[in-house]
């Protein structure tokens, strides 16, 4: 599983290279995108990424005007993260880019052994989550 992981990492980064991303870049954005963080604590959480590593991929995005940072007014201690136009416009493209590798990797298999492979990978998951 990780090797797959690993070829689809290094062809949604070749989609993503003419617009100026890398997989370290696209996931916070796609993140903060979704609404899954706001602030720099949760993206760093979010993204399994340690303050320094954050804040320097943060300084890339920032440095190519897809994001911004806010310090909170309420407590300055929290860094509020907000994309900018041009941030949510790249990062509507993500998805299609992710589809579209998805796509090409599962294209020799069949629906009927897609949804068994899906359903296989969804025991094993739910395994693993009832473990911890």
């Amino acid at each position: 599983m990780r090797r797959i992981l690993n070829v689809a990492a290094c062809e949604i980064d070749q989609a993503l290279e003419p617009r100026g991303l890398t997989h370290a870049q696209w996931v916070p954005l796609l993140k903060l995108h979704w609404g899954e963080a706001s602030t720099v604590a949760e993206l760093a959480r979010e993204c399994q990424l340690d303050a320094g590593a954050m804040t320097r991929l943060l300084d890339r995005l920032e440095a190519k005007g897809l994001v911004t940072r806010v310090r909170s007014s309420s407590d300055r201690r929290v860094v509020n993260l907000e994309l900018t136009s041009e941030g949510r416009d790249t990062a509507k493209q993500i998805p299609a880019v992710l589809c579209a590798v998805q796509n090409q990797m599962l294209q020799p298999l069949s629906v009927a052994e897609w949804e068994q492979l899906r359903g296989l990978l969804r025991r094993v998951l739910d395994n693993a989550l009832a473990r911890q």
